[in-house]
């Protein structure tokens, strides 16, 4: 996940043509929402499917909190120094990776023990994370030097560092099946293709403005993208590498995660809280208020749970059957 933006304004009116006859679903208010304050400034998320645990980092402590949802309590904090931002688990393998952009490194945790196993070098401004768990390789993008790092998960080495055709890489998602990876280009409002087995990126999409997160339904290949300058989420068909549709949104969007069984989608771009979208249909089907503006989204597999951070306040929610 990934240079996400946490201020995002709310959406006063529709200004565009047949607006005035587009009805979005009312905000309900969280019923099972749980909140575990971690202090500090919790920023990226993961969640490992198969331990439940969430992975919650701190950049301004240099710091990964361990979730446990079952008692909503904090089971362990790991220091592992810097600026820790985006972050993504590899449940097959059981490891976390932890992007530390100033260093431009990953830090590699045991996620049985917590422990440090490597770090890895992964390029200048190595930012934002995707896992691909099949491969057991992991993808590194940078904003600055719009770099694409692809580090062996065995190894914990640098396989190979690809130069991107745009600027500045922002989110990134892992389609195994398809051999494919994405990855947003806030500077340019595109997302870029990358053919894994050619080891070359190979088309570019535009979307909408300034993209940064990037979420692959398996299934389907469809892809998902938060545009954090504009109301709306793209949905990007990966057959004809074309935008497909868009969703409006009650705000900006920065970070989304998707449900893979159901094809659902959270994101940041609900009104002080939670989208969820229809990934089959591409309609807005609910909103979820929190009462804040939520920083980046995960969600579990298995338990369908989704987490969402609060950097302002320095906690991060549970939200069950939403």
């Amino acid at each position: 996940m990934r240079g996400r933006q946490i201020r995002r304004r709310t959406l006063f009116a529709l200004v565009a043509a047949g607006a005035g006859a587009l009805v979005l679903p009312g905000v309900a208010r969280a019923e099972n929402v749980r909140s575990i304050d971690l202090g500090g400034a919790p920023t990226g998320i993961a969640v490992n499917p198969v331990t439940g645990l969430g992975y919650v980092t701190d950049p301004q402590a240099g710091t990964v909190s361990v979730v446990d949802p079952q008692s909503a309590t904090v089971g362990a904090v790991v220091h592992v120094g810097g600026a820790p931002g985006d972050i993504a688990v590899d449940p097959v393998a059981n490891r976390i990776y932890v992007a530390n952009p100033p260093a431009g490194t990953v830090v590699v945790l045991d996620g049985r023990t917590h422990d440090l196993v490597s770090v890895i070098g992964a390029g200048a401004g190595a930012a934002t994370l995707a896992v691909d768990e099949q491969a057991n390789r992991v993808y590194a993008a940078s904003g600055g030097t719009g770099m694409l790092a692809v580090l062996d998960g065995v190894s914990c080495s640098l396989a190979t560092l690809v130069p991107g055709p745009k600027p500045s890489l922002g989110g990134i998602a892992v389609d195994p099946g398809r051999k494919l990876a994405y990855c947003a280009s806030t500077d340019t409002d595109s997302v870029e293709v990358f053919d894994i087995d050619a080891g070359k990126f190979v088309a570019s999409v535009h979307v909408g403005a300034k993209p940064t997160a990037v979420a692959v339904h398996a299934a389907s290949g469809t892809v998902y993208v938060a545009n954090s300058g504009i109301h709306h989420m793209s949905i990007v068909d990966s057959s004809t590498r074309t935008e497909r549709k868009t969703v409006l949104l009650r705000s900006e969007s920065s970070a989304l995660a998707v449900h893979q069984g159901t094809n659902t989608v959270y994101t940041n771009g609900g009104q002080n809280g939670i989208g969820r979208i229809d990934g089959a249909t591409g309609t807005l089907t609910g909103d979820l208020s929190l009462g804040v503006n939520p920083g980046d989204v995960a969600v579990d597999q298995r338990t369908h749970t989704v987490f969402v951070t609060d950097p302002l306040h320095g906690r991060v929610s549970l939200i069950g059957d939403f």
